[in-house]
């Protein structure tokens, strides 16, 4: 028996070596040895100063704002008046709408403060917590996205506007699609009465709370806990925006401007667009795409949707696109917002690791209706308007 485990252990490490080389390979291959290495380093740490610390600085102001709003009530308030709306639409308790409203203006894991905060978390049954990351991804970038398709208007059109409008729609279908999904796995694994925060946290958190001193340092507590918060949610994530993000990004980036692979931060084999290309006899129909090129845009925005931004701008210039194809452009951007490369690390901080693979599926699903809802909802508002 002993011997028997000793070969498998082998075995195992031999596969994994073989499969460790053919990957390294991939990239090593076409950019040359020295370049892949050099773009890996490059990239990751390009990521760390101008992506991460970014981040981080938005979990600090969106944990003392939502700190702030907890401990004044604001949020008990919201997930009275709004739960007629979040609960019919996506299964989730009305204090969540914050969570929409923090990514739309920042970024996804914007959501991952509120989630630490017990006094939101107390409004949550255990199974919806995950289903934060799809929720909270579905609006990343959202304000970003939206002023960026209405900056085209000279290039595209006066009517981009129909664009963002049909867009943030198409965003708003692919969300719920996307968070349903996840709580029907998640109903799967968790008890559906379980609560997020077991009574005795939420009497702790009470009593904490009534110790808290009143008036102004009240105020300056709850922001600079909050702030704390924070910092940790930002440490947190930086393991899996490095590790992941770093490969999403060389699998969807091309080499450099001149062609030519030169080691820089954010080259890549362009290995996604080019799989979406392949599917384009099925994607093109479904997304009414103009040309084949712009399939490259949804590809890149699975990894990053600050590039998908970058492409579409080239496209508008070069006549390839058309306000429609905007539309869906806006849609798919908001709504993936480079989820494969924070989807990992947010549910990792969630304590959540293990459901990471069925949060990308039902992200994906949810970014491919909210296209195709951007589309057609377009070109129903055209004959209409």
């Amino acid at each position: 028996m002993t011997k028997r485990n000793g070969l498998s252990k082998d075995l195992k490490a031999l596969l994994f070596l073989i499969a460790f080389i053919a990957l390294f390979c991939v990239f090593a291959i076409p950019m040359g040895l020295g370049n892949a290495l050099n773009t890996l380093m490059n990239t990751a740490y390009e990521l760390l100063i101008g992506t991460v610390f970014k981040i981080m600085a938005i979990a600090v102001i969106a944990g003392a704002l939502s700190n702030l709003l907890t401990d004044f009530g604001v949020v008990g308030l919201l997930n009275k008046l709004l739960s007629p709306l979040m609960k019919p639409l996506f299964g989730m308790p009305g204090a969540s709408a914050l969570g929409i409203v923090s990514t739309y203006l920042s970024d996804n894991p914007a959501i991952l403060t509120l989630v630490d905060n017990k006094q939101f978390r107390r409004y949550f049954k255990a199974y919806q917590v995950p289903a934060l990351t799809n929720l909270g991804t579905a609006f990343g970038m959202g304000l970003i996205v939206t002023s960026f398709t209405l900056s085209l208007g000279s290039k595209l059109g006066g009517r981009v506007w129909l664009a963002a409008v049909c867009g943030n729609l198409g965003a708003v279908v692919g969300a719920i699609i996307s968070t349903r999904m996840m709580l029907l796995f998640m109903r799967r694994h968790f008890d559906r009465e379980a609560p997020a925060l077991p009574d005795e946290e939420i009497e702790a958190d009470e009593q904490k709370k009534a110790e808290k001193p009143k008036g102004f340092l009240h105020v300056l507590t709850a922001l600079l806990e909050g702030g704390e918060n924070g910092v940790k949610m930002g440490l947190g994530i930086i393991p899996g925006v490095l590790i992941i993000c770093t490969l999403v990004l060389m699998l969807t980036n091309g080499p450099a401007a001149s062609g030519t692979y030169t080691g820089a931060a954010f080259e890549g084999i362009g290995l996604l667009p080019w799989l979406a290309g392949k599917l384009s006899a099925v994607l093109k129909p479904l997304f009414g795409f103009s040309s084949g090129e712009a399939l490259a845009v949804p590809a890149t925005a699975l990894g990053s949707a600050g590039a998908a931004l970058g492409i579409i701008d080239r496209y508008a210039e070069a006549g390839l696109i058309s306000v429609g194809d905007l539309s869906v452009f806006t849609a798919i951007c908001m709504c993936w917002s480079g989820y494969l490369s924070t989807h990992v690390s947010m549910m990792d901080v969630l304590g959540c690791r293990r459901h990471t693979g069925k949060a990308i599926i039902s992200h994906t699903v949810g970014g491919l209706f909210a296209g195709i809802a951007a589309h057609w909802l377009f070109e129903l508002m055209q004959l209409l308007l």
